[in-house]
């Protein structure tokens, strides 16, 4: 089965707390909507830009991203 990460991108001298937070605000999401998901997390690209992620089963994808609305999605290859 196919595994995508949608990702939200974050820019600028507090993008590290935001991606933080917003992972707070995902995990919620996904613990109201009692999804299957129990991977999210943030990565820091560089000083300036920071991301905040969840990874779905393709199948699962569509509602996600139309209620969440990431600013991209990629492929998952661990």
């Amino acid at each position: 089965m196919t595994t995508l990460k949608l990702i939200w991108d974050f820019h600028g001298p507090d993008a590290h707390k935001i991606a933080e937070h917003h992972e707070i605000h995902l995990k919620q999401y996904i613990q109201l909507k009692q999804l299957p998901i129990t991977i999210t997390g943030i990565e820091d690209i560089h000083e300036l830009h920071s991301l905040a992620f969840l990874l779905v089963n393709k199948m699962d994808m569509k509602p996600i991203r139309d209620a969440l609305k990431p600013h991209r999605g990629q492929v998952y290859n661990p």
